[in-house]
């Protein structure tokens, strides 16, 4: 798709009106025209704001419109005029791109082809509002970019293919990409994230994304983004129940998530040094699959005791989290489909956040309401620690062994055990984003992956 700022040539018109009904219809001119219905225009919230964007595009492909043209005054209202043009062009683009998206890569195309709107003019855009737009349209690209990694099917979504990926989305940025396999994660004695890949023949993979904006010679550290890189997850031994397989090739939602971030700062020029680490590996099912009751040596040297074979996420996090030390970072932030717990606990409408600094949350809480990409927090007390005592090891992977009593709060614990690997860390923040893995009927999007939190990073990336 494409967005332009000149005269609308051979263009459907789409005008929001006052009602709560949305009409193709004719114009004076005898022409199709969309009326895309907004409901009470002085009841417009940033939210509202944010899917009527998604609407206007999902309608024209809805009705099979290549062309349409939209006014940007139109979606300026009084009950949002905080919003800047700048901030608006920006916000308008992402959702463009979001819900323009589709994932047909394995669909034979209709007759005619699958319906794409490929242009759509907008009047009356300020220059200021087009500064946004150039922002917004490069934030959506490496969204959807990662929307199609984590929709790929895991078989073909392998630890190598997620490296692959990473160097291909990277290329020409200015990004640089490293890429460990099995020898070089055996000397750094990564033995969390061999434990969890020893049940598949594909071996793991250890992603690393360099982007220096601010110069190496920068006094401020970089900013360190972790993201899950589970290719797909079976539970290992601890085998998934039929119904909770499906999907699970999304278990890399987090690594790609974080690529997606890595190239986005870099597209956008943004002066600060951002580093994304991914730890990629299969979690499968085999005679050399790790056990319950299996005791694994993390790169730091802590003993895990594994009383869940499917609590794997976090095992290969720790690694990661302990290999971010060497950047003396003044943030980190990890990203994971990380527990169901997490949907349990907030349903699917935003992703859970834990951290221990109350500024940290505060300032994700704001920056996730500005994106779209909204987060709510769940608490990480010291006392939460005692559910993952071990009893043959420092720590469990999951509550059980020595823990004192059955608590419940699964994510909670989730978020805890990655603390155990966070104490050099300045500010740390941890994101589950398995609530946000799939997008709702509301979100006027298509099914699959959302893409979050891509839209949040960047915007974390920009403030911090």
């Amino acid at each position: 798709m494409k967005i332009l700022f000149t005269e609308p040539k051979d263009a459907v018109e789409v005008s929001l009106v006052a009602v709560d009904e949305t009409k193709v219809v004719e114009n004076e001119r005898g022409q199709m025209a969309v009326r895309l219905g907004v409901g009470k225009p002085d009841e417009m919230t940033r939210r509202k704001l944010l899917l009527l964007a998604r609407k206007a595009v999902k309608t024209a492909k809805e009705h099979k419109l290549s062309v349409v043209a939209l006014s940007f005054k139109d979606f300026q209202f009084s009950s949002t005029k905080d919003i800047s043009d700048r901030e608006l062009g920006r916000l308008l683009a992402e959702n463009f791109f979001l819900a323009e998206y589709d994932f047909t890569r394995y669909k034979s195309p209709p007759k005619g082809g699958f319906p794409a709107l490929k242009t759509l003019f907008v009047t009356n855009a300020t220059a200021e509002a087009k500064k946004g737009f150039a922002e917004g349209e490069i934030v959506a690209i490496e969204t959807n970019h990662c929307r199609d990694l984590s929709n790929t099917p895991g078989g073909d979504m392998t630890p190598s293919i997620l490296a692959d990926a990473a160097k291909h989305q990277l290329k020409g940025v200015g990004v640089l990409v490293t890429v460990l396999d099995l020898v070089d994660i055996k000397k750094l004695k990564m033995g969390l994230i061999l434990g969890v890949a020893k049940g598949s023949a594909e071996e793991p993979k250890f992603i690393i994304a360099e982007y220096w904006g601010a110069g190496k010679a920068s006094k401020e550290g970089p900013i360190v983004l972790v993201g899950k890189g589970v290719t797909f997850d079976t539970g290992g031994i601890n085998l998934k129940p039929t119904n909770a397989l499906l999907g699970m090739n999304q278990d890399m939602s987090g690594g790609a998530a974080v690529i997606a971030a890595v190239a986005a700062a870099a597209r956008l020029k943004l002066k600060k040094n951002v580093i994304a680490l991914v730890p990629a590996v299969e979690n499968a099912v085999s005679g050399s699959a790790y056990r319950p009751g299996d005791i694994l040596t993390a790169m730091n040297g802590k003993t895990v005791e594994v009383l869940n074979t499917d609590a794997e996420g976090r095992l290969i996090l720790g690694d990661a989290l302990t290999y971010a030390e060497r950047y003396n970072p003044r943030l980190v932030v990890d990203v994971a489909t990380l527990t169901g717990a997490a949907i349990v606990a907030v349903g699917k409408r935003f992703s859970a956040i834990m951290t221990r600094n109350q500024k940290l949350e505060d300032m994700l809480r704001e920056l996730g309401d500005k994106s779209g990409d909204y987060v709510w927090p769940l608490p990480l007390w010291k006392e939460f620690e005692a559910d993952l005592k071990g009893v043959h090891a420092d720590i469990a992977n999951v509550q059980g062994g020595g823990s004192p009593a059955k608590t419940g709060g699964g994510a909670i614990q989730g978020g805890t055990f990655l603390a155990f690997f966070t104490t050099k860390f300045p500010l740390w923040a941890h994101i589950d984003i398995a609530p946000r893995s799939e997008a709702l009927p509301e979100d006027n999007l298509v099914k699959g992956a959302v893409g979050a939190p891509v839209r949040l990073l960047v915007r974390l990336i920009e403030n911090a």
